[in-house]
């Protein structure tokens, strides 16, 4: 019996210490290379986007700042570079995932699909997806699209979604799958597609970009609930546990007014649902 005890200690202790060993230390790693690597969307106003001075920015982009000085001061490299890393939803999920990226900037929505391969800190965002129509057009909400062709980013929740609804409701539309979302607003525009599905506040940011705004409209049908956060290297609970105070310190501290204010005051204050938000992902030492 002494030696069956024995012999499964041994072997629960080789079990743990095998998956401690596949554990990713990437705040070692961060503070070897005294630089992170950062993936974010280049084309996704107001949340994270490539601007002026060819340089990324946005209400993401701003809540990874601290998020990175966070982590710099948890390594003890108060100074370090960043690598930027332009991508797509599922470029930037797999760069995470394959370790080229350490973190993850822009409107990336938490699924339990996408937790089976990366981790996610808390939330930073609640949104719902929709659709933007031309008003020169005759879709008025979902029943019409039918027989219409909709343009929505491949490889996204939106892009899922859109497809289990207009099933669901028997709408027999054509999904136009488009890289970016400046090419789905530019056919959208041409007349090339009849509507654009996304993220509802990123449809309100493509078009402040288009030729003329007053030439299109978002229809009042919520299509999914999108909540926002930071993908992580799945598993690293002591990079999640930094990024997650760095959350708490701008929720709590009141440096999320003056990022909600630049990026989307214009749309008013956060909703009663966004507010509750932050205070629940607000974690107390």
């Amino acid at each position: 019996m002494n030696r069956l005890i024995v012999g499964l200690f041994v072997i629960a202790s080789a079990t743990a210490t095998g998956v401690a060993a596949q554990a990713p230390n990437t705040l070692g790693k961060i503070k070897a290379a005294k630089a992170i690597n950062v993936a974010y969307s280049a084309d996704s106003l107001p949340f994270s986007f490539t601007g002026p001075n060819n340089e990324p920015a946005g209400y993401s982009i701003d809540l990874c700042k601290r998020v990175i000085a966070q982590i710099g001061r948890a390594v003890g490299e108060p100074n370090l570079k960043v690598n930027w890393l332009a991508g797509s939803t599922p470029e930037r999920l797999s760069m995470v995932a394959g370790g080229k990226a350490d973190l993850e900037c822009a409107n990336t929505t938490q699924t339990l699909a996408r937790l089976a391969n990366v981790d996610f800190s808390g939330l930073t965002f609640i949104d719902a997806s929709g659709f933007i129509v031309r008003t020169d057009g005759t879709i008025k909400g979902l029943p019409d699209m039918a027989g219409k062709k909709i343009a929505v980013l491949k490889g996204t929740t939106t892009e899922t979604r859109l497809n289990s609804t207009l099933q669901r409701r028997l709408v027999n539309a054509n999904v136009v799958l488009v890289e970016t979302g400046n090419q789905g607003l530019a056919m959208l525009e041409a007349g090339t597609v009849d509507d654009y599905a996304g993220d509802k506040i990123k449809l309100v940011g493509l078009a402040l970009l288009a030729k003329d705004a007053t030439k299109l409209v978002m229809l009042a049908d919520d299509l999914s609930y999108e909540p926002y956060a930071m993908a992580l290297p799945r598993g690293d609970s002591a990079l999640r546990l930094e990024v997650n105070r760095a959350l708490t310190q701008v929720y709590i501290g009141g440096d999320i007014e003056a990022i909600f204010g630049q990026w989307l005051g214009t749309l008013g204050r956060p909703t009663g649902l966004l507010a509750a938000m932050y205070l629940l992902y607000s974690i107390p030492d």
